[in-house]
């Protein structure tokens, strides 16, 4: 039956946030906001909603490290695992101008979080800080955009508003429908991966490092590999550069605001090393230029699946002998 509320939990949670997404899109569209906004701001908090439902439920559900181990599993599994499986299909390159820009980004918050997280907790103070970081980027980001080319945004909104219903009921219907799926599929999610945590003798931490990371990471895996078939691999590093960014900086400020996240000591031993590693290892190879081929690519996967590995067999220092919030 556990098994049966994550997988549950995990289609609730991809069509309702499809759902959210596309409605939220179209709505803002036919109120004549410029794509530009949308692409930066509706595209990405919409496409980041399943991680945060998930993260707010385990918060209020007392299970902390669910969200926590959620985040930082996300954002290794992003760069390992998303990053990985494309490029065993198609070799491709890391764009040296989003690494200057976002990537360096997404490695100053990875070190901020290491530095608040080193607290013992996440707090309100902290989650509002994250959070204002976020929109501060969203700002310069905002500005580059206006004064390069928004182009790619306008794709992106024309192609997710696709198919849509511009009648306000019928936006608004999937709004309603996304939203209860977000919430039914983050309460299945949450409540299952307890479950099984409990069944297996595991900790939270790692069923939310684990299962519960690679569950919300599945939407980029997918995006990853489409890319990755049509010859534009480079799609990739964009997607989980900016997916990791606002896990960090959106989900984990947000779930702060709504209520204390203690961190594991586990995870300031381990996890949060891995993270940060992974946050740099994309930098030698946009800067020297070297491509992200099939053996990269399958460093990559192994890496992944050491990673995974470790956590079971307790190498990582997760308790695994009982249930605990860390």
């Amino acid at each position: 039956m556990m098994y049966l509320m994550v997988a549950a939990g995990l289609i609730l949670l991809l069509l309702g946030g499809e759902a959210l997404v596309r409605a939220a899109v179209t709505l803002a569209d036919r109120l004549g906001v410029s794509k530009l906004i949308i692409g930066l701001t509706v595209v990405a908090f919409g496409t980041s909603a399943p991680e945060l439902l998930v993260c707010v439920q385990a918060v209020l559900e007392d299970a902390p490290a669910i969200a926590i181990g959620n985040i930082v599993g996300s954002n290794i599994a992003n760069i390992l695992l998303v990053v990985g499986a494309p490029a065993l299909i198609a070799p491709f390159y890391c764009a040296k101008s989003t690494m200057k820009r976002e990537g360096t980004a997404m490695l100053g918050a990875t070190l901020i979080l290491i530095a608040f997280m080193a607290l013992d907790s996440l707090r309100v103070w902290s989650g509002a800080l994250l959070f204002a970081l976020l929109l501060l980027f969203l700002y310069t980001a905002y500005r580059s955009a206006r004064r390069s080319s928004a182009g790619s945004y306008a794709e992106e909104v024309e192609e997710l508003s696709e198919g849509v219903p511009r009648s306000g009921v019928a936006i608004a219907a999937l709004l309603v429908l996304g939203l209860a799926g977000l919430v039914a599929g983050s309460g299945l999610l949450v409540d299952g991966a307890r479950e099984i945590a409990l069944a297996a003798g595991l900790s939270e931490t790692v069923i939310g490092i684990t299962l519960v990371a690679l569950g919300t990471s599945l939407p980029e895996l997918a995006t990853s590999i489409v890319a990755a078939m049509r010859r534009h691999g480079d799609v990739a590093i964009g997607n989980v550069i900016g997916s990791n960014l606002f896990n960090i900086l959106g989900i984990l400020g947000i779930t702060a605001m709504v209520a204390p996240i203690p961190v594991p000591p586990q995870i300031m031993l381990f996890d949060v090393w891995v993270m940060l590693a992974c946050a740099v290892v994309l930098f030698p190879l946009a800067f020297a230029r070297l491509p992200v081929g099939r053996a990269a690519g399958a460093v990559f996967l192994l890496g992944y699946g050491a990673y995974v590995w470790a956590q079971f067999a307790g190498l990582s220092g997760m308790p695994i002998d009982k249930m605990a919030g860390g």
